[in-house]
């Protein structure tokens, strides 16, 4: 893709793969709700059922706009086969994440089967699921986590899921397990694995810093609008969050992530110019730039 510094590759850290059995999944969740009667109340164009056609999509909106590859997310406990036969469709174009909730049975076994499959990135959720991330069920997920090529994302922060609210459904979540401290030991009794903290933390940007610098092997991801940026005390701006961010953890260890998810949206091109040009008036150099763009993501998901 062009960008400031020539002619560069950019892949995105962060898709949410919205498919037919996420909105089905969500149906279930309130009577009378119907994947049809969610492309009324959202305005969204409805993916087909086969998740090899909506990987079709997001293929070919990637083409449009230049990016290589992409990490897509499946975002609701169950829905690994989606993302898995996005991956299988195109597996030069994406790497596959997918949701864990360690308290649900079987969630190690579920965990173990899908890296066996080839997804590379568990995600967890500790206030949407309302658990402490040292419980001795989430140590089970993490044993099996350090394998080459698989990365543990952890959401911190403030946690809104725009779709839920538009669709009537509640979000029982309970921040007392959304701050990034709760890492701190977990990542240094894991040196192996690499664990990812989106959005910067989600507000708790001070906190995120501190695991970044006393533990290597945490990365953060820029994904998203940072909206969470009006609960910050003084004057702070995307600009000063990405120069502390460059300060404590260095380019090596941030991840471009657009947080697109739904059509007819697509990419969200939007966040990857605001976000480009904020990293050329910080003067990051293009090794630098190649890193956060898209080279984190490729060495940290490289299998060998």
């Amino acid at each position: 893709m062009k960008t400031a510094w020539g002619e560069l590759p950019v892949h995105d850290a962060h898709i949410h793969f919205f498919s037919h059995t996420f909105f089905s999944l969500l149906a279930r969740q309130k009577q009378g709700l119907t994947v049809e009667s969610m492309e009324e109340t959202l305005g969204w164009t409805m993916p087909p059922e086969d998740p090899a056609g909506l990987a079709a999509d997001w293929a070919a909106e990637l083409d449009r706009h230049g990016v290589g590859r992409a990490a897509l997310i499946a975002s609701l406990p169950g829905d690994e086969a989606s993302v898995h036969a996005a991956v299988t469709a195109y597996p030069d174009r994406f790497h596959g994440y997918f949701f864990v909730n360690p308290l649900m049975e079987g969630a190690a076994a579920r965990v173990e089967q899908s890296l066996d499959s080839g997804l590379q990135g568990i995600c967890l959720f500790p206030a949407m699921h309302r658990y402490s991330l040292h419980d001795d069920r989430v140590e089970a997920v993490l044993k099996l986590a350090a394998a080459p090529g698989v990365i543990v994302f952890v959401h911190c922060g403030v946690l809104t899921v725009g779709i839920r609210r538009k669709l009537g459904l509640p979000s029982p979540f309970d921040m007392r397990f959304s701050n990034p401290l709760d890492l701190h030991a977990i990542a240094l009794r894991h040196p192996d694995v690499n664990f990812v903290i989106p959005h910067f933390g989600a507000g708790f940007l001070r906190e995120a810093l501190m695991v970044c610098d006393l533990c290597p092997n945490v990365h953060l991801d820029t994904s998203s609008s940072n909206s969470w940026l009006r609960y910050q005390t003084g004057r702070v701006e995307l600009r000063h969050v990405f120069e502390m961010a460059l300060e404590v953890a260095g380019p090596q260890r941030l991840l471009f992530g657009s947080d697109s998810s739904f059509f007819p949206r697509g990419w969200h091109r939007q966040i990857f110019d605001t976000q480009s040009k904020l990293l050329a008036v910080l003067g990051v150099d293009e090794s630098g730039a190649a890193a956060i763009l898209g080279g984190n993501l490729e060495r940290l998901l490289r299998r060998a």
